[in-house]
């Protein structure tokens, strides 16, 4: 009879500590998320220095803006740790205004990105048929930016259900806390795209496709 309990001890210690599906799901999703992502970074690394026409890095990408950019989408993972740590004591109200600071910076990420393309391409002259570099480039970017603009709406939908009362502090946050990995996954992409496209990518460029 001990012998039955004993085990039956340790089946309930290995389910209690068993992730939980959504944290299973949402790892899943981040690691098929990052093949793709390391599929673009790879891509662009293969063909830097492999546009010899057209539009150059050294001559289009300006450090200054994206810098300011990049500091407004790493400082939203930190806005986003105190909206969830804010609902986890059950301030709501704290975490609402957490998640407008969070989307306000996740915002300003985009529009500065759309600013950079304009730039780039009524002043540059870089497009998608430029060369290799501005294939490259709007592909890796842009897809980035595609990902920035889901998380943003998983975001903006987080603080709606919350405004409309659907969002119980005890119930939800540990949801609202495994929902907000996908915005730390994206600010983390960040500063990998950000080193390869305008640290490691500014580099002459020589030679042909």
């Amino acid at each position: 009879m001990r012998t039955m309990s004993n085990e039956a001890s340790v089946v309930m210690s290995a389910t209690t500590t068993m992730p939980s599906r959504a944290k299973v799901g949402m790892a899943s999703l981040i690691f098929m998320e990052s093949a793709f992502f390391a599929a673009f970074l790879v891509t662009y690394l293969y063909y830097i220095g492999k546009s010899p026409d057209g539009p150059q890095p050294l001559d289009c990408l300006e450090l200054g803006p994206v810098l300011f950019n990049s500091a407004c989408l790493i400082a939203s993972s930190v806005t986003v740790v105190f909206a969830v740590k804010s609902l986890a004591r059950g301030a709501v109200g704290a975490f609402r205004l957490w998640m407008v600071v969070t989307i306000l910076l996740g915002l300003e990420f985009l529009v500065g990105t759309g600013i950079e393309w304009r730039g780039l391409i009524e002043g540059k002259g870089l497009t998608l048929q430029s060369n290799a570099f501005g294939t490259t480039y709007y592909a890796l970017v842009g897809f980035h930016a595609f990902h920035v603009a889901i998380g943003l709406l998983m975001l903006f939908g987080m603080l709606l259900l919350s405004l409309c009362g659907c969002i119980n502090p005890k119930r939800d946050h540990m949801r609202v806390d495994i929902a907000t990995w996908y915005w730390h996954f994206v600010d983390v992409v960040w500063i990998f795209v950000f080193t390869l496209v305008y640290i490691i990518g500014k580099v002459p460029q020589g030679g042909s496709l």
